[in-house]
């Protein structure tokens, strides 16, 4: 967990600063709108940077640190990064992708050409032209001109306000002296495999090509990996259940047994880093996790949101919870643990410690129902 900078003392350093080398040594954090508790991005920072504040976000954007585009979804990416997205946007104005065809040039060219002589603007006000549009969430013509546009670099995000976004510009967005050379894909590869090696240590082949599709992506990842393996960078390695991992080789000559020789617990967000790849998850950790709010009510085992709980180095359960920020209350609906937890008489305070600070970063700071007593009212009933 080191390498993703959940294990103590943090590594990222603190608040602003921490945040941007949090971003720049993960890759990438991804952006979501769902919002039953404190939201993804703001979620998996927080779980790493101590001090971290939301409006960090919107400051490192504005000096031209960080940038919002698309990784396997939407996320904040270190701007030094920049040129790693521009393949997917020459796919994108060049018709290559299925998403962004049938958009109105017209309308595109109009809405350039407002941004250029008013500077940034929402798209609830790109969209007015349209009856009955004007609303950032609209799903027009107007939103998805503008969506063609950024997703092929025209416009960038240069703000949000909550979930809205504030468009302007790419060249007013861009730092001076960023590199904008097209990479090969060779060299597209070989930034994901580094990524993948810094931000994880240990990973899979399917984590490598991670919703990255195509046989000339997987024959250029196929050289990349065997390029590391011959230099010693990563050594091949087979886990307990006979898959092949691939390990940093400044790691220890074994895979390490997961263990909780570190008492601290940490509630983590859906779409946090270390579990966002499913596969993975289960080959290392042997934990099967899934996110039930997109599957009906009579097929959900954990509840809605469904959290995965850290336990020093091992997944030990899923925990329900629910930001009632009208009433500043913080309402927890289910505590799921796995088989065989060490140290409950350490595990059930360092949890409750740790959702009340969850419940603070929340604004919710009335925690409903501590843990021990749910639990203690499970075993008297």
């Amino acid at each position: 967990m080191s390498k993703q900078g959940l294990a103590s003392p943090p590594q990222f350093g603190t608040g602003l600063s921490g945040t941007r080398s949090a971003i720049e040594h993960l890759g990438y954090v991804q952006i979501d709108t769902l919002s039953v508790v404190e939201r993804a991005h703001h979620h998996v920072l927080w779980s790493r940077v101590p001090g971290y504040d939301p409006s960090h976000l919107n400051q490192l954007v504005r000096e031209q640190h960080i940038f919002e585009y698309w990784y396997h979804a939407a996320s904040y990416l270190p701007m030094r990064d920049y040129r790693f997205a521009l393949p997917n946007m020459a796919s994108v104005r060049n018709g290559e992708n299925r998403y962004y065809t049938n958009v109105d040039e017209q309308l595109m060219s109009g809405i350039l050409d407002r941004v250029s002589a008013e500077g940034p603007l929402r798209l609830r006000d790109l969209d007015k032209g349209e009856k009955g549009k004007g609303k950032w969430w609209s799903t027009g013509p107007g939103r998805r001109a503008v969506d063609k546009l950024f997703i092929q670099g025209d416009l960038m995000v240069c703000e949000r306000n909550g979930m809205e976004k504030v468009y302007d510009l790419a060249e007013r967005c861009l730092p001076a002296e960023i590199d904008t050379r097209m990479p090969t894909l060779s060299e597209y590869a070989a930034y994901l495999f580094d990524t993948t090696l810094r931000a994880h240590g240990v990973f899979t082949w399917k984590q490598l090509l991670h919703l990255k599709k195509g046989k000339p992506m997987r024959d250029a990842m196929r050289e990349v990996l065997e390029q590391r393996v011959e230099a010693g960078v990563v050594r091949a390695l087979d886990n307990a259940k006979g898959n092949t991992v691939y390990v940093d080789s400044k790691a220890p000559e074994q895979i390490p047994s997961i263990n909780t020789t570190n008492d601290g617990v940490k509630v983590l967000s859906p779409f946090d880093n270390v579990v966002i790849h499913r596969d993975r998850l289960s080959t290392l950790f042997g934990f099967d996790y899934r996110i039930e709010c997109y599957v009906s009510a009579a097929k959900r085992v954990f509840g809605y949101f469904c959290l995965p709980i850290l336990y020093g180095d091992k997944f030990v359960g899923r925990i329900d919870c629910k930001a009632h920020r009208a009433d500043e209350r913080f309402e927890v609906l289910s505590l799921n643990l796995e088989e065989g937890i060490l140290d409950r008489d350490q595990f059930f305070p360092a949890l409750n410690d740790e959702l009340q600070r969850f419940a603070d970063f929340n604004k919710c700071p009335l925690l409903e129902a501590r843990i021990v007593d749910v639990v203690a009212e499970k075993k008297r009933s």
